[in-house]
Formats: C-alpha cells, structure tokens, sequence
C-alpha cells in the first residue's frame, strides 16, 4: 500500500548473505523503517528467563529472538542497497485474548489495546515521502520471493533428519500437543492433531518415495507425539491398510 507518507510492505520473504528471513509488514516513512512481527497469540502467557510460556506449561519461540534476527539482516539488506535509515522493530500482539504475565518494561513488544493509539502516534508525525524513499519500497517488493529460494538439496536419510510436526504457519518445529491439538511453540498456531500427522505423512511420502507407511515410521516422524495407537487411529481413519501385524502399512 502506497500512500503519500507512507510505504506499507506485507509479507515479505527476503534473502540476504544466503540467509532466508520473513518480514510480517514493513512501514517505510520519511524519517525511518518500521518492522513489524505480527503475532496472533491467543489466552494467557508468562515471561521467563527471556522465553514464552503459554499457561499452563507450554513453551513458545521467543518472538523477539525472530524479531532480532529480522531486523539485523533488514539492516544489512538496507545498508547493502545504499540506505542507512533508522529502523524501529516491534512485536505486535493483534488477539485481543493475548495476556502477558512478567514482562519487563522495555522489551519492543506493543499489546492488542496499544495497537490503535501506537499507529496513530506514528502517522501523526509523517512528513510526504522522497522519491528516494519510494525507491526504497519499489526495490524491496521486487526482492520478494513469492516462493521460497530453491537450494541444493544434499543427500539425506532417515536417520538424519530432525524429527517433528513443523508448523505450516511459521515452519517452526516441533509443534506440541494439548488435546485434541497440535500448538506451535513459535508462532501459537492451532491444528488439529490428525491433520498434522497426516501433513507430516506427505512430507515423509515425498522425501521417501519407496518408503511404506507404517505407524512406528509415522510415530518416530512426528517427534515421538501423542502415541503410537493415537497415530494409528489418524492413518486407519485417513488410509488403507494393507498386510497384517508387523507387516502392516498404510496406502
């Protein structure tokens, strides 16, 4: 969105010094960037020795260590396209459900009652963008991946490769369960549990093509989450079994 005084950039996936990194909305004014990491965190949570905890137990990707690393790589992008303007980064919490137990003062975070009066205070002193400045947003909407880069895939195998549910939000891994659900410690997404088993049984379907489904493969897979008859249900209920006993798999 381009408006007189101000550049507003959603969703943007950059790359920078080969490393990959997701900006949730940027804000390019006269005076300096804002970065925005948007957050949907829902009901109640604590701050503990610089890490989230969802109450009761749950604990959650710090989103300001996200938000750290966005804002040094947005940097260096910026300084690498010829600009050393400011930046501001901030964590905005949007579910008006959020609720944030132990905080220290200080930390960039902006709550679900602050966001209106937080977006005006800045409008509010925003002098009419340079041509500079709308070069800058035209040169990062045409740095934007709309998919993500395509690297050199080195041989893998079984063994080797980290295992969990990844989130389909914000690929973080692993998710957790409470429930009937699946939550993502990085970003609090929700997902039912069998639509995650069966998520993870087409990643291990496309990496291992030749490889059965079997339920201790799809168990071991999924980080070891709920149990192996919880898992069995998922794929009885989602698939076909061939063979019987030890010899039984999935199709």
């Amino acid at each position: 969105m381009i408006k007189p005084d101000q550049y507003v950039l959603n969703d943007l996936l950059l790359t920078h010094n080969h490393s990959i990194f997701q900006v949730d909305s940027v804000l390019v004014t006269s005076a300096k960037a804002y970065l925005f990491e948007v957050k949907n965190y829902e009901g109640n949570h604590v701050y503990q020795e610089e890490q989230f905890h969802r109450m009761p137990n749950t604990e959650l990707t710090n989103p300001l260590h996200q938000l750290q690393r966005s804002h040094s790589l947005f940097s260096q992008l910026l300084k690498k396209l010829g600009y050393s303007m400011k930046i501001e980064s901030y964590v905005i919490f949007v579910n008006p459900s959020f609720m944030l137990y132990q905080a220290p003062m200080g930390l960039p975070i902006i709550y679900p009652s602050q966001v209106e009066s937080f977006l005006e205070s800045i409008m509010s002193k925003l002098d009419p963008l340079t041509p500079r400045h709308l070069k800058l947003g035209d040169k990062l909407r045409a740095l934007h991946h709309t998919k993500m880069p395509i690297r050199y895939v080195p041989d893998y195998d079984f063994d080797s490769l980290k295992k969990g549910v990844c989130c389909v939000g914000c690929r973080s891994l692993p998710m957790v369960t409470e429930g009937r659900f699946c939550i993502c410690r990085g970003c609090g997404r929700r997902e039912p549990f069998s639509e995650a088993v069966m998520r993870s049984v087409r990643e291990l379907q496309i990496l291992f093509p030749n490889m059965r489904t079997r339920t201790r493969v799809v168990y071991e897979w999924c980080g070891s989450i709920g149990s192996t008859k919880r898992v069995q249900k998922v794929l009885k209920a989602h698939m076909t079994m061939k063979g019987e006993n030890l010899g039984a798999y999935y199709e």
